[in-house]
């Protein structure tokens, strides 16, 4: 495991999204350390995301969603997989079953986990709970 120092941090912005500033070094290869970098970071947390297959068609379900940030290059309606940021104290696979019946309509009872990742780990900590599930009419 690299050595990492964190020399500084403040929060720039509170509120919807949160965005930090961090100053840091982190170990090189050769093992000396780098200079203090400064790296912003917005600060999202966890989301789910689901996919979901409908055996009977062949098909895979999507969702339309308006994505305001998306209007400066279309309409900022985009089709997607269901998905959402679970709540305070809610499970992701829980988050991932009430975002399924409020975007989708369907109700689930198996969700397979397919895998956990980050977004953009260059800018951001949001991770995905990725998971699959099939459904019928």
């Amino acid at each position: 495991m690299k050595k990492v120092e964190v020399h500084g941090r403040r929060r720039l912005l509170d509120d919807f999204f949160q965005i930090d500033e961090v100053t840091l070094s982190h170990q090189l290869r050769d093992g000396s350390m780098s200079r203090p970098l400064r790296r912003l970071v917005l600060e999202r947390g966890d989301a789910v995301a689901v996919l979901l297959f409908k055996p009977a068609d062949q098909r895979v379900v999507l969702v339309r969603q308006f994505r305001y940030p998306t209007c400066g290059r279309g309409d900022g309606w985009l089709l997607e997989v269901v998905a959402g940021i679970p709540g305070p104290e809610e499970k992701p696979v829980e988050a991932a079953r009430r975002e399924i019946l409020e975007e989708a309509g369907y109700q689930v009872e198996e969700l397979e986990h397919i895998a956990t990742f980050y977004t953009n780990p260059g800018g951001s900590s949001e991770r995905i709970v990725l998971y699959f599930s099939q459904v019928s009419e």
